[in-house]
C-alpha cells in the first residue's frame, strides 16, 4: 500500500515524535493546531487511523480508555497507571515468548500479543503519600 505523505500527516508524525509520549488524538490536536490553526479533529483522528493502518505508528486501546498513539512501532509493552491515566513503555524481558510458539487456543492463530501492565505511576504515589501526610 502507498500512503500519501500529505503536510497534515507529516505534521501528526512530527508532533507525535516529538512529544515522546503516548498521546491521545485530543492531545495530538491541540499540538497540531499550533502549526495548523485550521485542521479539526475529525482530520487528526481520520489521519491517525491512516497512520496507524499503515504502521508508521502505534495504536494502543489500554483498559477500554481512549486510544493513545505511539511513534514507536518495535515491539515493546506498557505500563498505565490507574490514577493519572499515563502510558509508559515497560523495559521488560520478552525473549522466549514470540507470537509463533505460542500455543493456539480454541482455534485461534495467534498473530501477536501485548502485555498491559496496570499500577500507580511515582507522580501519583507520591501525591498519595503528601496528601496522607497532611491528615
Amino acid at each position: 500500500m502507498h500512503l500519501r505523505m500529505t503536510n497534515q500527516r507529516e505534521i501528526i508524525l512530527r508532533e507525535l515524535k516529538k512529544s515522546r509520549q503516548h498521546l491521545t488524538a485530543d492531545e495530538l490536536y491541540d499540538r497540531v493546531k499550533k502549526d495548523m490553526p485550521r485542521i479539526s479533529l475529525a482530520t487528526v483522528y481520520r489521519n491517525l487511523e491512516i497512520l496507524s493502518g499503515a504502521g508508521l505508528i502505534g495504536k494502543l486501546e489500554i483498559s477500554g480508555r481512549q486510544k493513545r498513539f505511539d511513534y514507536d512501532v518495535t515491539e515493546h509493552d506498557h505500563i498505565y497507571c490507574t490514577v493519572c491515566h499515563k502510558v509508559n513503555n515497560l523495559d521488560i524481558e520478552r525473549q522466549g515468548l514470540h507470537a509463533k510458539e505460542v500455543k493456539a487456543v480454541k482455534g485461534y492463530r495467534v498473530t501477536g500479543y501485548r502485555l498491559e501492565v496496570i499500577g500507580v505511576c511515582p507522580a501519583c504515589q507520591k501525591r498519595k503519600e503528601k496528601k496522607e501526610k497532611k491528615k
